[in-house]
C-alpha cells in the first residue's frame, strides 16, 4: 500500500498534549477531537490539512500522556501517515492500535520539508521526498501490523479475525 501526500513539519519532543491540548478531551469522538488536533503548536493545522496529508517529525514524537486521543485526533484529521525520526513507545503501540500508519527514519525526518509531497510505501518503507527528488528507506512493516492498518486499527482487526466475537 502508497500513500502521497503533502508535509506538515514539526519539531523533537511533540507530546500528546500539543497534539490534542487536554482541555479538549471532554470527548473521545474523533470528529471532535480533529478540531483541536494540533492547534497549540500549529493554529492553522485543521483548516489546512487535507485527507492524504503526511505528517513529519523529528525525535520522539508522541511523548507525554499514554492516552490514545493523540493518534485518534491524527487519524481523523485526515492526516494518512506520520514519520518521525523515532517515536514514544506508548504512542507507537497506540499510534498500531489505531490504525494510524507510522514509519521511523531519522534521515528522512531530518530532510523532508514543510510541504513538500511525499509518497511512501509501506510494503517496502521506501519513503520518496517527490518535490527534492529524495528517496529514504525505513523499516517496512510487518505483516501483521499492516493487517492491523488495513483493517483500520486491532478492534476491528480482532473482530475480523474472531469473526465478530
Amino acid at each position: 500500500m502508497k500513500v502521497k501526500g503533502n508535509v506538515f513539519k514539526y519539531k523533537d519532543n511533540v507530546d500528546t498534549d500539543v497534539i490534542i491540548p487536554a482541555r479538549h478531551l471532554t470527548s473521545a469522538d474523533p470528529e471532535q477531537l480533529k478540531l483541536h488536533c494540533m492547534e497549540d503548536i500549529d493554529p492553522s493545522f485543521v483548516n489546512k490539512v487535507q485527507t492524504g496529508d503526511i505528517m513529519v517529525a523529528g525525535k520522539n514524537f508522541g511523548c507525554g500522556s499514554s492516552r490514545e486521543h493523540a493518534p485518534i485526533a491524527i487519524k481523523a484529521s485526515g492526516i494518512s501517515l506520520v514519520i518521525a525520526s523515532d517515536f514514544a513507545r506508548i504512542f507507537y503501540r497506540n499510534a498500531i492500535n489505531v490504525g494510524l500508519p507510522i514509519m521511523e527514519c531519522p534521515e528522512a525526518a531530518a530532510a523532508i520539508k514543510a510541504g513538500d509531497e511525499v509518497e511512501a510505501d509501506f510494503d517496502t518503507g521506501i519513503i520518496t521526498d517527490i518535490t527534492s527528488g529524495e528517496t529514504f528507506t525505513a523499516k517496512p512493516f510487518p505483516e501483521f501490523i499492516k493487517k492491523i492498518i488495513d483493517c483500520g486499527g486491532l478492534v476491528a482487526y480482532t473482530k475480523e479475525k474472531t469473526g465478530g466475537k
